[in-house]
């Protein structure tokens, strides 16, 4: 028995029966109704993925049916079997929403075949927005792990450049997530369902970034033997993503704020040039104010772009978030290299969380894949941890190198090491109850006991 199932209406009862037992005997799972209200009873208590219903029936006809079906069930195809097979027939169905219409008296072939079409139809439609939502959620702002403050902050403002036409320039130092977040502007904007076109500027040997970015013509020059299309005219009706826009040459500069003013671009060789419909979002690790300053990037390119700027945190500014990181990229490590018994001790987070990670969130992935590729045995030990995190927890005895000749109060030693890890944590209490090694409730207390603030000991 196949899986679709399929809802016959027709006033007819001997036609509703020979179509049911023939609908079934091909495989289908089959309802049968004797009237639109019946129908529509039915599907209340069980949807079916296509409902084949008579045009003209005793009160509800076929198309007030399609018509309700469409409100309840949008998801249901409709096919109307019509004794009235004119060309207004079916046009008035095909405009109301109906899938197709098939004449009476019905062939059952035709029918079959008729039905198949549309069940694929239906298939490659749910297909579709599967596909869709795997991209949402991929490339949401939802993506995008964490939920510090610094993060929040910026997604804000993110979700609301994405409903405008607005160019935004990404600012981050490298491995932040600058393409992360192109990607979930663009898929949270009216354009996500054209294209998204990334081009990094700076991976591109410069002779070549022009033809890369905007075509070339046939014999424009020395290789040049067939039309190309640049990255430009393949974003057409989506969104073109700049990386690393401070690499972009002075003169291929120029083209792409005629690109931005004018929606214009030529290709190399070419004596006319083309419309484009794009809309640009560019990122960069560089400080384009001075390079600006140096005469190395055109101001006005860089105000063009700028109309929404956005500032990616590096991620010794959002430590908060590194945990939740951190346990995202294990599982997803673990899953990529076969190791789903693989454990990480919560008591070695918190060397994680104490590193500086000056590659970011793009170092803190690598480390995980490549502890998950070696660890010895099923749980991750401190001797698998590379030498880098290794150093950023100091013992007791590396804190006191010695101990001066006149003697040291513990109080004093504990009430500084309390402050140093709150201050290092940005006085987030949870990071640095973990630097110390403590729970959050000892540290509170702790804090308590020695009169620690943020208020009276940040400056």
């Amino acid at each position: 028995m196949r899986r679709e199932g399929i809802l016959v209406v027709d006033d007819d009862e001997s036609l509703r029966r020979v179509t049911q037992v023939q609908l079934q005997q091909a495989g289908f799972t089959v309802e049968a109704a004797s009237s639109g209200n019946q129908a529509l009873e039915i599907l209340e208590g069980k949807p079916v993925d296509l409902v084949l219903t008579d045009m003209k029936m005793p009160g509800m006809s076929g198309l007030e049916l399609l018509r309700a079906v469409q409100q309840s069930q949008p998801e249901t195809l409709v096919i109307l079997m019509t004794a009235y097979g004119t060309i207004e027939t079916a046009v008035e169905a095909v405009k109301a929403g109906a899938y197709d219409y098939i004449t009476k008296p019905v062939n059952q072939e035709e029918l079959l075949m008729l039905l198949d079409r549309a069940l694929g139809h239906r298939a490659l439609r749910e297909e579709v927005s599967q596909l869709r939502t795997s991209l949402d959620e991929k490339f949401g702002f939802e993506a995008i792990i964490g939920r510090s403050s610094a993060l929040m902050n910026l997604l804000d403002l993110a979700s609301r450049a994405a409903r405008s036409e607005a160019t935004v320039l990404i600012r981050g130092e490298t491995g932040t997530g600058k393409e992360l977040l192109a990607k979930a502007i663009h898929f949270n904007s009216s354009r996500s369902g054209g294209p998204f076109v990334a081009i990094n500027c700076g991976a591109i040997p410069k002779d070549l970034l022009e033809s890369e970015l905007f075509g070339h013509v046939k014999g424009s020059f020395t290789g040049a033997v067939t039309h190309k299309k640049g990255k430009t005219e393949m974003a057409d009706g989506g969104t073109l993503f700049l990386d690393e826009i401070g690499d972009l040459p002075t003169d291929v500069q120029v083209k792409v704020l005629r690109l931005i003013q004018s929606g214009g671009i030529e290709k190399v060789g070419a004596t006319e040039s083309i419309e484009v419909n794009v809309r640009i979002l560019a990122a960069t690790h560089r400080d384009l104010e001075k390079m600006i300053e140096r005469d190395q990037f055109r101001e006005d390119l860089y105000y063009r772009l700028a109309v929404i700027p956005l500032e990616l945190p590096p991620l010794r500014e959002r430590r908060e978030d590194i945990p939740e990181l951190l346990r995202h990229f294990f599982a997803k490590s673990r899953e990529k290299h076969g190791r789903p018994d693989l454990q990480l001790p919560e008591a070695l987070e918190r060397y994680f969380s104490a590193h500086h990670w000056p590659g970011n969130v793009r170092e803190l992935e690598n480390v995980v894949e490549r502890l998950v590729v070696l660890a010895r045995g099923d749980k991750v030990e401190f001797d698998d941890l590379p030498s880098s995190l290794r150093r950023e927890s100091l013992s007791a005895a590396e804190v006191l190198d010695e101990l001066p000749p006149e003697g040291v109060s513990l109080d004093e030693v504990e009430r500084n090491l309390i402050l140093k890890a709150l201050v290092k944590a940005d006085w987030n209490q949870t990071q640095a109850a973990r630097y110390l090694d403590l729970t959050r409730k000892t540290l509170i207390y702790r804090m308590e006991k020695y009169g620690i603030s943020r208020g009276r000991h940040e400056p």
